[in-house]
């Protein structure tokens, strides 16, 4: 027999595996399923990207880990036209091959201790999770830094505005869990997909002075192209932050060969550059976003955070897999709240990802 340890064994069952019954229930609806179980983007890549990946596509060569220097360039000027972070320069950054991939990998990467503690949300992405299992780490989950156990955890993941709530944390919230942090040498990645996709207040980065002081040792910002440029298939983000952790995470992802394709490091300098087209796309999401959070309160659902994101967090104080039944039998499908941990157990996530037609029409079977 094989002296290997399945991997796989220590890790949750793959969430969307299990509302397989209640998709084909909603695809059984005479005018189709209405999928708003995943953020996945629907709307058109725009032109300028398209011709930035077109006009990449003819270098030959093996690119670098570290990504060009136009890339580096780029996010920098990026996250400080966009969201006021200062301080950084291109050795702040580092692309990577999707944000989830980094979210899986970096608690191994940055040589989390087996047995160690990560601090996660307590309603939470799955792939916290799981990237604290894949490092032989104990993964607890806790909001607030009196919560986190006699254990002081060897790294923290931030998420604001979070994935799947919306919920978005004060800039004094921040501010403790980084004092905390730095108090305790803990390190904290700061998921910040979501923070170009704000409806109600303000998002601040972890980057950002009003955060950090302007200093940011011991931080590591995620930031994706998926949700404001619609770029998911590109497989385009970047990490950005404390220069000595991006540097240990380049030293290990050159051995590895975590490359961002040339052509889509062309793609991702142009996505950077143009603040249009994320303007463009934020309204849509918008428009869709005010079309479904009318809907679910006119069928009696009470809509909990939801201040950023492309989710509506949504209850009517049943369980999850029952409310996911209920929106299946009306042909829609959403995630059910037990996929992000057992606080969300009485909600459901519903994704504005959907083209309008077929948010229309989910909103015409809800009424």
């Amino acid at each position: 027999m094989s002296r290997l340890r399945p991997v796989s064994s220590g890790l949750p069952d793959f969430p969307w595996d299990t509302i397989a019954a209640a998709k084909a229930r909603a695809a059984s609806h005479a005018d189709g399923i209405v999928d708003l179980s995943v953020g996945t983007p629907v709307d058109p890549v725009d032109p300028l990207i398209r011709d930035a990946l077109s006009a990449s596509s003819e270098f030959p060569g093996y690119p670098v880990t570290v990504g060009t220097p136009e890339l580096r360039d780029a996010a920098v000027g990026a996250l400080a036209r966009r969201f006021g972070v200062t301080g950084l320069d291109a050795a702040s950054i580092l692309p990577v091959v999707g944000t989830k991939e980094a979210v899986a990998g970096l608690p191994s990467q940055l040589g989390v201790p087996a047995g160690a503690t990560v601090v996660i949300p307590e309603v939470a992405y799955p792939t916290y999770e799981v990237g604290a299992l894949l490092a032989g780490a104990t993964p607890v989950r806790a909001d607030h830094t009196d919560d986190y156990g006699d254990d002081v955890p060897a790294l923290i993941f931030l998420n604001s505005p979070s994935n799947p709530t919306g919920r978005v944390l004060s800039a004094e919230h921040l501010r403790s869990v980084v004092d905390w942090a730095r108090a305790n040498d803990v390190v904290i990645v700061s998921d910040e997909c979501y923070l170009g996709l704000t409806w109600e207040g303000e998002a601040l980065s972890v980057l950002h002075p009003d955060v950090c002081g302007g200093d940011h040792t011991g931080l590591i910002a995620m930031h994706s192209l998926s949700k404001v440029s619609n770029l998911a298939s590109y497989r385009a983000g970047f990490l950005a932050g404390d220069r000595a952790l991006i540097a240990e995470l380049l030293a290990v992802r050159k051995h590895a060969g975590m490359i961002v394709p040339f052509p889509i490091q062309g793609a991702t300098v142009a996505a950077l550059n143009d603040d249009a087209h994320v303007d463009a796309q934020r309204e849509r999401y918008r428009v869709r976003r005010d079309k479904l959070r009318d809907a679910l309160l006119g069928a009696g659902f009470t809509i909990d955070h939801s201040e950023a994101g492309l989710y509506l967090w949504a209850t009517r104080g049943d369980d999850s897999r029952a409310t996911l039944d209920w929106f299946a039998e009306r042909g829609i499908l959403v995630a059910p709240g037990d996929f992000y941990g057992p606080a969300g157990a009485r909600h459901v996530r519903m994704a504005m990802t959907a083209t309008d037609e077929r948010v229309d029409a989910a909103v015409t079977r809800l009424l």
